[in-house]
């Protein structure tokens, strides 16, 4: 290849989406923010120029610690010169599954794998295996569950997806229960299972709850209970037959030590992790119920054989040695009520900046601190893909990247005030692009949605 070419278009000629993960692709980020990535160390990356930046990606929302954390990356390479992958299972791989089992009290069994979509995917198998149905039903609002078939097909995105697996997946509206309702009446005893995530900046109590979301969860003695949603959903799977599945690849080690369903007081039958579990090292899980679990055990006589997770790389001691470390560090430092507490500050404080530029109706901060996201609205108020392109924009300028906003625990009061810095001054762009036209402003393409049909 040739090397006067730009990192973008090496990039693109070498990997389908110029990168390995299609949030990470160029159309997701503003002209100017680095092409590519170097090394990252705490909060903040390096480019091959030196550039540094702050950076609020943190490995799409998969490190909670900060990059390069010395404890963790010690406890990954002990576990590599021990050989990392051995013949049978290890002892790692067994204080791994020990250690998460204890950890999440609606688990009793577990698998691990590299891929948070192998792992939905797995639960959707254990579901279809443990009830002998065929359809699953997930919220229209949450945006991803795998890179699988099953789910893909239910996005604008279903490109070399055959039409009968696209009809076995279901859609339904995140806090409304009626929708989910209504499945279950058009297809009675067909619902294999039932898969959401817990809470993004949506939720399960939005619409009725008046208590502010902390670190300290509030809903076990909640008097207003019976209307969370996820209750409702687990309720109505219990009574039809189907299984409840919380996907916590983002909410897990996030929300709360023992996953968004012990924040939120729900047992789910099956349950998946990934992301912050091992602070950006490749681990997922898939785990639950040991009943619906051993639908992949071998230890039954006579048992039909369900081929579940079987995946070369899932005891990989590195990755299993990096969890085991990391929610020893979780434990001593108290980490996701920290994560809490940088949130609130950080979202409190671009609200009182976008009130003094006059932009509270077109700047916005959505969600719980736990689960930030800017809101960027056009003159009208309408969201505006191009104005929220201008905020990132500005912000790459001032050294922030903040294409998304995902807190770790190396985010301290230097990288409060040089996030706080650098909003101010993109605000103060945003302001006049709303008065004068933003074109004036905006270097490049405006991003796009990961799901769109066409490129």
């Amino acid at each position: 290849m040739e090397k006067h070419l730009s990192f973008h278009d090496r990039l693109n000629n070498a990997i389908p989406g110029g990168a390995h993960t299609y949030s990470r692709g160029f159309d997701q980020f503003p002209s100017n923010a680095p092409q590519i990535i170097v090394k990252g160390k705490g909060s903040y990356v390096w480019d091959p120029d030196g550039n540094k930046y702050l950076d609020y990606g943190m490995g799409l929302r998969s490190v909670t610690l900060g990059y390069a954390n010395q404890r963790v990356n010690a406890a990954a390479i002990k576990e590599i010169e021990n050989g990392n992958n051995l013949p049978r299972a290890s002892v790692t791989e067994l204080k791994a599954a020990e250690l998460l089992i204890d950890l999440i009290p609606s688990i009793q069994m577990v698998k691990f794998a590299k891929n948070g979509s192998n792992t939905t995917t797995a639960a959707v198998k254990i579901a279809r295996a443990f009830t002998g149905r065929r359809y699953v039903c997930v919220p229209r609002q949450q945006p991803f569950f795998s890179f699988d078939d099953w789910f893909i097909g239910s996005t604008p995105v279903q490109r070399g997806i055959p039409s009968e697996i696209i009809s076995l997946t279901l859609l339904f509206d995140y806090n409304d229960i009626s929708t989910l309702e209504r499945l279950f009446e058009e297809h009675p005893n067909e619902i294999a299972a039932v898969m959401l995530e817990p809470a993004t900046t949506l939720t399960p109590c939005s619409n009725s709850c008046i208590q502010e979301l902390t670190s300290d969860p509030k809903c076990k003695n909640c008097l207003n209970k019976t209307n969370n949603f996820l209750l409702k959903v687990q309720n109505l799977c219990k009574k039809e037959g189907a299984l409840f599945i919380l996907d916590e690849m983002i909410t897990g080690f996030r929300w709360h030590l023992k996953g968004a369903q012990t924040y939120f007081d729900v047992n789910p039958d099956l349950s998946t992790f990934g992301k912050g579990m091992a602070n950006g090292f490749p681990l997922a899980a898939v785990g639950g119920r040991r009943d619906i679990m051993e639908v992949g055990s071998i230890i039954n006589p006579g048992q039909e054989r369900t081929f579940l997770l079987s995946t070369t790389h899932g005891g990989e001691m590195s990755s299993l040695g990096a969890f085991i470390e990391a929610t020893s560090i979780y434990k001593e430092k108290d980490v996701c009520r920290y994560l809490w507490n940088y949130g609130t500050r950080l979202k409190e404080e671009i609200q009182s900046l976008s009130a003094e530029y006059g932009l509270s109706e077109f700047f916005q901060i959505e969600g719980p601190a736990i689960c930030l996201n800017y809101i960027a609205r056009d003159s009208r108020g309408e969201p505006s893909a191009k104005f929220r392109t201008l905020f990132s924009q500005e912000m790459v300028k001032h050294g922030v990247l903040m294409h998304a906003i995902s807190v770790c625990y190396a985010h301290g009061d230097e990288e409060l005030d040089l996030t706080l810095s650098a909003v101010k001054k993109a605000l103060g762009v945003y302001s006049k692009a709303l008065e004068t036209g933003i074109d004036h402003f905006l270097v490049g393409p405006e991003v796009k949605p990961v799901f769109r049909k066409y490129n």
